[in-house]
């Protein structure tokens, strides 16, 4: 029961912080035009601060959870002497001292009347919060398994890790938003082109940082080809690797198919064809990425392959 809730509670915080993070980043690089930009932030505001306040209560959560299961009994996530212990005597604990107040600070900030409008000050201020407090996950995880040398090349991998699939998978839910309105209002093909070039290429940038950072991370967490095939968590890893490849297959297909017969379509019909199934492949894009990160909650229970079973 502990673990499964635990899962659960990993499952919506790294789902609401990467959510948090690619959705406010999304506007300061997309090049919205006034009257998108204006449309999108109606339909982010609420969005992002459910994502803020769900970060919150599923961080509390994890972190109580974790406390009980450390303990073994399921009271201590709620006893304050063993809650302060682990706060403030252990590694994890002190790492969650620094979140708590991350999250507080972005609810707080994603109440700024700029966001709903997408001011550029604002939503950076929203996109570095979101930011640090995914990047803070790195030292919660596996890489405390490292020291010395070893421990900061493998922080720095899983930094990297976060951030690119944060940007990646939480910014493909504004895009679809954005894909949706410019269906119904039929805005001119060039700016919706436009953005998704801009989103293209920021995810040929995430994709790099994503195959280099997870090849380093499986370095230090699997370490050969016979623990990857003979652990629970190895074969994890190869099941998150298959989604992973689909995705990329998935955003090719738009960027080098869907996209250039959106530009191309003589007729405004040929083109709303192309757009319609754009949205549906950004939509399995999302739904693979919620199974990647469900298999990434799990794998974090468990451990590396390198010391499991």
């Amino acid at each position: 029961m502990l673990e499964a809730g635990l899962v659960g509670a990993r499952f919506v915080h790294l789902a609401c912080v990467i959510i948090s993070f690619g959705a406010a980043l999304f506007p300061l690089y997309s090049c919205l035009s006034a009257d998108s930009s204006e449309r999108l932030g109606r339909q982010l505001n609420p969005i992002l601060i459910t994502a803020a306040l769900g970060a919150l209560l599923s961080g509390l959560a994890w972190f109580g959870l974790t406390v009980a299961n450390m303990s073994g009994e399921l009271a201590d996530a709620v006893d304050r002497d063993t809650l302060a212990s682990v706060l403030w005597d252990t590694d994890f604990g002190h790492v969650w001292a620094v979140r708590a107040p991350l999250m507080i600070l972005l609810v707080a900030a994603i109440q700024l009347p700029g966001v709903s409008h997408l001011n550029r000050r604002t939503i950076a201020i929203v996109t570095f919060l979101a930011a640090i407090l995914l990047a803070s996950l790195a030292g919660i995880g596996h890489t405390q398994v490292n020291e010395g040398t070893s421990a900061r090349i493998h922080v720095t991998s899983d930094v990297a890790h976060l951030l690119a699939a944060g940007a990646w998978l939480g910014g493909l839910l504004p895009l679809s938003l954005f894909l949706a309105s410019n269906q119904k209002v039929r805005v001119p093909n060039r700016g919706v082109v436009r953005v998704l070039s801009r989103f293209s290429g920021m995810g040929y940038a995430a994709v790099a940082v994503l195959l280099a950072s997870g090849s380093i991370n499986s370095w230090f967490l699997v370490g050969s080809l016979a623990h990857l095939i003979s652990t629970t968590y190895g074969q994890l890893l190869l099941v998150k690797s298959g989604l992973f490849v689909l995705m990329v297959l998935l955003a090719a297909a738009n960027r080098f198919w869907l996209v250039p017969a959106m530009a191309q379509s003589p007729t405004a019909n040929g083109s709303e064809s192309m757009l319609a199934k754009l949205r549906g492949h950004v939509l399995g894009e999302q739904v693979v990425g919620l199974v990647v990160v469900g298999v990434v909650s799990v794998l974090g229970t468990l451990d590396p392959a390198m010391h499991g079973s």
